[in-house]
């Protein structure tokens, strides 16, 4: 990978899960990395800002980056999960403007500063875009939207320079997944489903996005990567 020393990282939902990991990753390759939402690790580095910030608000959001500065990658992984409310209309819409219309707006409202420095955007999907859950119908929705508003962001932005790329995670070891971790009887299944045999780290899904932002992915746009250790093709 090139150096990227002094270009500036912005990581959405970076203060905890697979976005610390992405802001932890592209610091260490030599990034300035800016981590913006609403919640982040008791024991988050002090060597990497983070700002609290509702993403759902893009001016807010915008107001958290140094003025001008160009923006060398966009990391979208904040997200919300509502489990079974989700069938509610209001819960629904919410799980629908963070996950995609936050991501969407904070991307458009950047594209000049992505262009200047010729930058990556990565959209964080999930396994579930590739098919569907009783469980979580607008999270499932919105990582399907994810992965189509990536492709399109794609063909739309090639011409100023800005590729753009998606990931979709399998079972990884986050506070997000807590909840099927601890449940010994579906994670005895899920676990029976994974041909590699184990959950991923959130490391190995910030290695991939790093990959995605750096010049040996530089002819690959409006991909998506599933990171799933073969959950999705079995």
């Amino acid at each position: 990978m090139n150096s990227t020393v002094e270009k500036l990282a912005v990581v959405t939902g970076g203060g905890t899960g697979i976005g610390r990991a992405v802001a932890e990753c592209l610091a260490a390759s030599g990034y300035e990395v800016l981590a913006l939402g609403l919640d982040r690790d008791a024991d988050f580095p002090q060597g990497i800002a983070f700002h609290r910030v509702d993403l759902t608000d893009t001016a807010a959001s915008v107001a958290c980056l140094p003025e001008g500065r160009p923006v060398a990658a966009l990391v979208n992984c904040a997200g919300l999960l509502r489990h079974l409310a989700e069938w509610e209309t209001d819960s629904f819409e919410l799980v629908m403007r963070v996950n995609v219309t936050a991501g969407f707006a904070f991307a458009t409202a950047l594209l000049d500063r992505l262009s200047e420095a010729r930058g990556g955007v990565i959209n964080v999907a999930s396994m579930w875009a590739i098919f569907g859950s009783a469980g979580a119908p607008a999270y499932t929705a919105s990582k399907g939207a994810v992965a189509a508003m990536t492709r399109s962001q794609a063909v739309a932005w090639a011409k100023r320079g800005v590729r753009v790329n998606s990931v979709a995670p399998g079972w990884v070891e986050t506070r997000m997944a807590e909840k099927a971790r601890t449940d010994e009887t579906r994670a005895a299944a899920i676990l029976a489903r994974i041909p590699m045999g184990r959950w991923a780290k959130p490391s190995e899904v910030a290695s991939v996005i790093r990959f995605l932002l750096s010049d040996d992915a530089g002819y690959i746009t409006g991909a998506m990567i599933p990171i799933d250790g073969g959950y999705s093709v079995c």
